[in-house]
C-alpha cells in the first residue's frame, strides 16, 4: 500500500477474535484507525505488543485499533494458540486471523510487525514495518489525531 491509498476492504466473514467482525465502512468517517499486524512466531512482535496497548490504552476514545495475526510459517495457523496469545498479550481489540492471508497479501509489507495509520477518511497516512521505531509510529499518530481534532 502506498501513502493515500484508500483502507481495504476487511473480511468481516473471517475469522474474529475479540469481536464478531469489522467492516471497513464502520470504521471510515469516525475517528482514525491503527492497523497492524503480528504473528505469534515474531520476537520483535512480542516486543512491540505492550507498546501497541500502551497506545491504544492512551489513545481511547481518539483512536480505533484493529489487530491482525498473519502467519509466517505452518505452526502459526493454530487458532487455539492464537486466542491464547491475544489473550496473554492483552490484545483487546477486534483481531482478524488472517489464515489465508487476504489481508497480509492486500496490504503487501515485507515484514512483521507492520502497522498502518488511516485518518478519518480511511486514507493511508502511514506505514512501517520491521523492527523499532515506535517513537516514529506515536509521532505519525499524533500528527493524524491533531488534523482529526
Amino acid at each position: 500500500m502506498k501513502i493515500n491509498d484508500r483502507m481495504p476492504d476487511l473480511d468481516e466473514s473471517g475469522t474474529w477474535i475479540n469481536s464478531s467482525g469489522v467492516r471497513t465502512e464502520d470504521l471510515i468517517g469516525q475517528i482514525p484507525t491503527l492497523i497492524y499486524f503480528w504473528s505469534i512466531s515474531c520476537e520483535l512482535c512480542e516486543k512491540s505488543l505492550p507498546l501497541i496497548n500502551q497506545l491504544r490504552d492512551e489513545l481511547q476514545g481518539k483512536l480505533q485499533v484493529i489487530s491482525v495475526h498473519t502467519s509466517l510459517s505452518e505452526s502459526d495457523n493454530n487458532l487455539p494458540a492464537i486466542r491464547e496469545a491475544a489473550l496473554e498479550k492483552n490484545i483487546t481489540e477486534p483481531l482478524f486471523v488472517d489464515l489465508d492471508e487476504t489481508l497480509s497479501t492486500t496490504f503487501n509489507f515485507r515484514y512483521v510487525p507492520a502497522y498502518y495509520v488511516f485518518d478519518e477518511n480511511g486514507m493511508l497516512r502511514h506505514s512501517q514495518s520491521g523492527s523499532g521505531n515506535i517513537h516514529l509510529l506515536r509521532r505519525r499518530l499524533e500528527r493524524v489525531l491533531k488534523e482529526n481534532s
